[in-house]
């Protein structure tokens, strides 16, 4: 059994005023307990279940799927394949093409990560204005046996400065039985091969989603 030599964050601080998908709840933290009145710290928090880095369940999108607490913790974690996307620009579709060089290493169990790099805008206008997946591409990870997949981006799909669209790649996806993480950062660090990842969920009741503390694991 390999021991583990690095863990590197993949996760942004899920804080008051981060950026959130348009229309969505705000963060917000309030003090519901301090050690000078109470004894002990305790803080209420006001958030979304897709805020920060968060995973979305099939029910995000589909009538009936399993919400956040129904899935198999083993979908979450895995060995993952970075699919280099660094070169896309402002709202281009990644297409089939851009992922046939990774395809002979995706399959059943294995998690694809997207490296668009646009976590850089983290907190700017910007950050909406990400590369996302073609309905092709999205068909091309289901079909290679992939059902986790994980962007450094806002959205999988495009997202619309109003919150409208088809999100034709989530329905793919999650339609598939599948996961979607969105919102990784520092996937540069990830300078190894052969990383495990983890993007393990909170474990929210019936949920659509949920934050997630996701990190790659270096094994030796």
């Amino acid at each position: 059994m390999g021991r583990i030599a690095r863990i590197i964050d993949l996760s942004h601080r899920v804080a008051p005023g981060i950026t959130v998908f348009p229309g969505d709840p705000e963060v917000e933290f309030e003090a519901a307990a301090s050690l000078a009145t109470d004894g002990v710290n305790v803080t209420r928090l006001h958030l979304g279940s897709h805020s920060g880095t968060h995973v979305d369940a099939p029910s995000h999108f589909i009538e009936g799927a399993a919400g956040i607490d129904e899935i198999d913790p083993k979908v979450f974690v895995g060995p993952a394949v970075l699919v280099d996307l660094r070169k896309k620009g402002e709202r281009e579709p990644v297409t089939p093409e851009d992922l046939a060089p990774y395809v002979g290493r995706l399959g059943a169990g294995v998690i694809a990560v997207l490296h668009t790099g646009w976590d850089r805008f983290w907190g700017t206008s910007r950050y909406l204005d990400h590369p996302y997946l073609s309905p092709d591409a999205a068909r091309t990870l289901v079909a290679s046996g992939v059902r986790a997949v994980a962007t450094d981006a806002l959205n999988v799909d495009e997202t619309r400065p109003d919150g409208d669209g088809e999100y034709p790649a989530h329905r793919e996806i999650l339609g598939a039985g599948g996961v979607i993480a969105e919102n990784l950062t520092n996937l540069a660090g990830v300078d190894f091969p052969d990383p495990l990842v983890s993007l393990l969920p909170v474990k929210l009741a019936a949920t659509d989603g949920a934050p997630a503390r996701a990190v790659a694991l270096e094994l030796i």
